[in-house]
């Protein structure tokens, strides 16, 4: 279920998706590491932005969190890790997914 927004003009929605904003310094940081990457494709999806590799999506950002595909093997240690969180925006958290918050992928200086 997609929420929606009343839009100045009365037979139209905009999608609330269209108005959330998402870390572009981020967005601009993972683009740099993965650009290069075969088949990459990057997709504004959920209110952020996702990078599909061949067809699949392996990462994105929401929001100022980095989202990232660690696989069903590596979930639980990954969970364990700092600052991250089960990847859940639906109330069901996806397994294998984790969300990274700001404190841990922040730019090493």
């Amino acid at each position: 279920m997609s929420l929606l927004l009343w839009s100045s003009e009365p037979w139209k929605f905009d999608s609330l998706e269209e108005t959330m904003a998402y870390d572009e310094n981020l967005t601009r940081r993972m683009r740099a590491k993965i650009g290069s990457l075969p088949g990459l494709v990057e997709k504004k999806m959920f209110g952020g932005v996702g990078f599909m590799v061949q067809g699949n999506m392996a990462c994105g950002v929401h929001g100022e969190d980095l989202i990232a595909r660690v696989g069903p093997e590596h979930y639980e240690q990954a969970l364990a890790q700092p600052h991250t969180k089960p990847f859940d925006m639906t109330g069901r958290p996806m397994s294998g997914w984790v969300m990274v918050a700001p404190g841990r992928h922040r730019r090493r200086q």
